[in-house]
């Protein structure tokens, strides 16, 4: 895994006005590209997308700063209008490529990233595989954005807004395993942008032909396996953590690999005000 992050960064930095085949480059170290992805974000604390437009930035300033034509710049790092290519530049270094070329700054550098294994998982990580037939997701979903750190304010919103009874309801429900009442992330963006939008459904699990009362949304879920993580503690700090832990020394350390899927949280075991809990992190794997 680390080789691999090492190899696609020396890739995007060959390849900085040239349009980058990630895809391509996945499946030539034997990876696919929502693996990759998933796994650069997680470890760089970047998204791909966005290390990608840093480094085309910061190599582009040498050109605008030894004064070349500013839309054949533009042309070569892939933008097609001097206009899209100030944007990506102030977004960047914080001021136009004019400002930059008259007062010789400010300049925000993005270093080329290098990924060095250390050596820790001295916590041991209480895991399991499940294989588990298609089943589907029923519940009440909503488009929220993506949150690292902390409460996502839009998820407790929508939680908060369902009456207690639709709680009990959804449990009743709920035939299959996972068990219990489940907070699910669906349609995810595989760069793990913070701010971008997802599905949550809060819900439970149910077998493929179990009908769909008309109120609440459905999510399939075909036939596959899911490593399961059990995470104990203050919520929803723990499972933040364990979320971490998963790249940083679980899947390194394994011969798995993310597919795409929906991730599944089940709430096993919970403080009567939500500050701990033990629960399961449900992420759908296939064989590396």
């Amino acid at each position: 895994m680390i080789s691999a992050l090492n190899q696609l960064v020396d890739y995007i930095d060959g390849h900085l006005t040239e349009e980058i085949a990630v895809d391509d480059l996945a499946v030539s170290l034997g990876m696919t590209e929502y693996h990759l992805r998933r796994m650069f974000s997680s470890l760089a604390g970047i998204p791909l997308s966005e290390y990608v437009r840093r480094r085309r930035m910061t190599v582009a300033a040498t050109e605008v700063l030894d004064g070349g034509e500013l839309l054949a710049i533009a042309v070569r790092y892939g933008y097609g209008s001097t206009e899209a290519f100030s944007r990506a530049f102030r977004s960047v270094h914080g001021a136009g490529p004019g400002d930059v070329r008259r007062d010789g700054g400010p300049l925000r550098t993005q270093p080329q990233l290098r990924f060095r294994l250390t050596v820790e998982g001295n916590t041991p990580m209480d895991t399991r595989i499940a294989d588990r037939p298609a089943f589907r997701l029923i519940g009440h979903s909503a488009r929220v954005p993506l949150i690292h750190h902390g409460p996502n304010p839009h998820i407790q919103a929508h939680i908060a807004s369902l009456p207690a009874a639709e709680h009990d309801r959804l449990k009743a429900l709920g035939n299959t395993d996972p068990r219990g009442l489940l907070q699910v992330s669906a349609d995810v963006d595989p760069d793990y942008t913070e701010g971008s939008e997802l599905t949550y459904l809060h819900g439970v699990a149910v077998t493929p032909t179990t009908p769909v009362p008309g109120d609440l949304d459905a999510i399939e879920v075909p036939a596959g396996t899911w490593a399961v993580f059990r995470a104990e503690g203050a919520y929803p700090a723990v499972l933040q953590s364990t979320w971490a832990s998963t790249a940083t020394d679980w899947f390194p350390s394994n011969p798995w690999r993310l597919r795409p899927g929906p991730s599944m949280v089940a709430v096993l075991d919970r403080s009567a005000d939500f500050s701990t809990a033990s629960c399961e992190l449900w992420l759908p794997v296939e064989r590396a």
